[in-house]
């Protein structure tokens, strides 16, 4: 197959509109809020825009490093382990509303490890994948070392506790093993296995079974458990067709809890309306075709899983958000990506779309 001359167009314009997009919804979302608690309506989106800055600069530098480079074990069992090392380490940081996800550094700068877990899980596996398709149901020696590194990681991740993020890992992890031509068998006896370990999790922590519960009756307790789901409804249901009008939501003066984080789509929905709604939700579906189009286009089984792994985890993120905001999920924080304020997201995901546009290189 022939060689592209650039990267993808429609990709790069996608990825770009959105994170554009992104920083005129995080200002809209958050001026009132940073001018009343920091003093400058600015705050929040000027460093949002650093963040942006620097993961566009990223973009530009993975998208014209030869994706090959990373099909290579001396690049992947450092980064799995630095990667391991900061996802340990994030226990012995001070906590936040009773979790422990950031590493701090000297002058404020924070990392979120579990950002980092996500493309480090999807290029573990299309290495050691790419290689064993003749063998992909060898449970001992294909399968098992293959979860093997990934699960760990999901296990410190719930650990924190973050059990959203471990959920997409999760998702790709299994995801990716299928597109490798893994029986449906395995993936239920996954399945089987995973169950109990999610109901404990979901029913026997309290204030997992709390968003359980009120999830399924928000109105049971609409100041406590349920506000976060009752505040995005209605900030959904106000905007109408065509929106209150951009920075004319009021559900972001203080009702609607994190407007400029995880529930940035509630905001977006009030002040847009169905149509902006559904044009962020095209955005993403335009993303996930040209990624999913340069995974099945791929010769190379190496960039083939690579480019379905990045491609999936910001689908099932974004899904995960949107479902979450439109009350279809029990209340969770995960960021949409491109969009929600949060500094390790933003890069970690402007790095992936440069790897990913580097591999549409490869790809007519």
């Amino acid at each position: 197959m022939a060689k592209r001359v650039g990267a993808d167009k429609w990709l790069f314009g996608t990825v770009l509109l959105l994170v554009l997009f992104g920083l005129v919804s995080v200002f809209s979302a958050s001026a009132v809020m940073a001018q009343a608690t920091m003093g400058s309506p600015y705050a929040f989106v000027i460093k949002q825009a650093a963040y942006v800055t620097v993961g566009m600069v990223i973009l530009f530098v993975l998208m014209r490093v030869d994706y090959r480079k990373y099909n290579n074990p001396r690049i992947i069992f450092p980064a799995m382990a630095i990667t391991g090392i900061l996802l340990l380490l994030v226990f012995f940081m001070h906590g936040m509303n009773g979790a422990h996800r950031w590493v701090r550094f000297a002058g404020g700068f924070t990392l979120e490890p579990s950002e980092l877990a996500k493309p480090m899980t999807v290029l573990f596996l299309a290495w050691w994948l790419q290689t064993r398709l003749h063998q992909i149901d060898n449970v001992k020696d294909t399968i098992l070392p293959a979860v093997l590194p990934p699960l760990l990681f999901i296990a410190l991740i719930l650990k924190e506790p973050d059990l959203g993020t471990a959920l997409v890992c999760a998702a790709v992890m299994m995801m990716m093993l299928y597109l490798a031509g893994m029986q449906m068998k395995w993936i239920g006896v996954a399945l089987a296995v995973a169950a109990p370990v999610l109901y404990w999790m979901l029913f026997h922590v309290a204030f997992r079974r709390k968003r359980m519960l009120v999830f399924l009756d928000p109105e049971s307790d609409p100041k406590g458990a349920g506000f976060h789901i009752l505040q995005s409804l209605i900030a959904v249901g106000s905007g109408g067709v065509r929106g209150r009008g951009l920075m004319e939501g009021v559900q972001k003066l203080f009702y609607l809890p994190e407007p400029h984080t995880d529930f940035i789509f509630a905001n977006i929905c009030e002040e847009l309306g169905m149509i902006g709604g559904l044009c962020v939700l095209a955005a993403f579906c335009i993303l996930g075709y040209r990624g999913l189009r340069t995974a099945f286009l791929s010769r190379d089984p190496f960039a083939r899983f690579l480019a379905f792994g990045l491609t999936s985890v910001l689908l099932v993120q974004a899904f995960f958000n949107m479902s979450v905001v439109l009350a279809l999920l029990p209340t969770k924080g995960i960021p949409l990506p491109f969009i929600s304020s949060g500094g390790t997201s933003v890069l970690v995901t402007l790095a992936t779309m440069g790897v990913l546009l580097n591999v549409t290189r490869e790809v007519e």
